[in-house]
């Protein structure tokens, strides 16, 4: 079908719509950034042909050449045939209006947190110019780090992973938004290498996938690392651990923040003493929690 499709196809319609059903036809799943099939393949046509992300309309009817068709049919092949996510294959991702380079040594940047950040963390954090001090957790390709960044603009940042590989795609992303002054990036196993700091605000995606979950990824899913995903049995592997070292590691009035998947219910059940307060997505209440250092002090006592 790939093959031969160059000599059918004249148009960025043409493309779209051979796209489209494609994707459809690979039932492809879509979930690292783009909602459906007709957003995916827009975006991976735009993106070949160095043309504005934002604008399909005034280009749908342009003709494509022959160069250009057989670039456009081959990122779509590798889309359907390999189930490579788009974000590998463009090596960008997006978290608002903030874009990221990604390859295979960090998963694609998909967090609930990114979102609250945009409101400076409020009504949690009364005074954002008061935060000097933060922590991204499991820090992957540094994009959550660089939007705390933004948010806080006194803020000095450390962006802790386990990966040395992840680090180095993190250290590209931070070099490119020009914030090696404020963000330091430090290989660490959670808080093992963080001993004696202590932060106004820690927060972390970290891994939560549980083990039954991880046997059914879609196979789209099976190119990003899996320790960035797997979390034990019951996905809570990395948050036991730090609710366990969390408190230590913040101010007095610091606060964690935390991103779970779909385990609110089990880690309420595993930790009925903390007062889990969960904010608000565009999803619902259910994958972030907010603890304070003294609500994490107590919950130990």
């Amino acid at each position: 079908m790939f093959s031969e499709a160059h000599t059918h196809l004249h148009t960025v319609r043409d493309l779209l719509r051979f796209a489209v059903s494609q994707f459809n036809k690979a039932g492809l799943h879509s979930g690292h950034g783009s909602a459906t099939a007709y957003d995916e393949a827009a975006y991976l046509i735009l993106k070949t042909l160095y043309l504005p992300l934002d604008q399909l309309e005034p280009f749908l009817d342009a003709r494509v050449t022959a160069t250009e068709c057989k670039q456009v049919l081959a990122i779509l092949e590798r889309r359907v045939h390999e189930r490579i996510p788009a974000a590998y294959l463009t090596h960008e991702a997006w978290l608002g209006e903030f874009s990221f380079y990604v390859d295979e040594r960090v998963i694609i940047p998909r967090s609930f947190i990114a979102e609250l950040l945009q409101t400076q963390l409020s009504p949690w954090i009364g005074d954002p110019d008061q935060v000097t001090s933060a922590l991204d957790l499991c820090t992957g390709s540094g994009c959550l780090a660089i939007l705390m960044a933004h948010a806080f603009a006194n803020a000095q940042i450390d962006a802790a992973d386990i990966s040395v590989d992840a680090l180095a795609v993190a250290h590209k992303n931070v070099e490119d938004y020009g914030l090696q002054d404020r963000i330091s990036l430090i290989e660490s196993d959670l808080f093992s290498a963080l001993q004696g700091k202590r932060y106004d605000l820690i927060i972390s995606n970290p891994p939560y996938v549980n083990a039954e979950s991880m046997a059914q990824l879609p196979q789209e899913y099976r190119h990003e690392p899996e320790n960035a995903l797997a979390s034990g049995a019951d996905g809570l592997d990395a948050t036991r651990q730090i609710l366990q070292h969390a408190a230590r590691h913040l101010t007095e009035d610091g606060i964690l923040i935390v991103e779970i998947g779909h385990n609110r219910d089990a880690l309420e059940l595993a930790f009925p003493q903390l007062p889990f307060t969960w904010l608000e997505t565009s999803s619902g209440d259910e994958f972030v929690f907010l603890l304070q250092q003294s609500q994490l002090s107590r919950g130990k006592s």
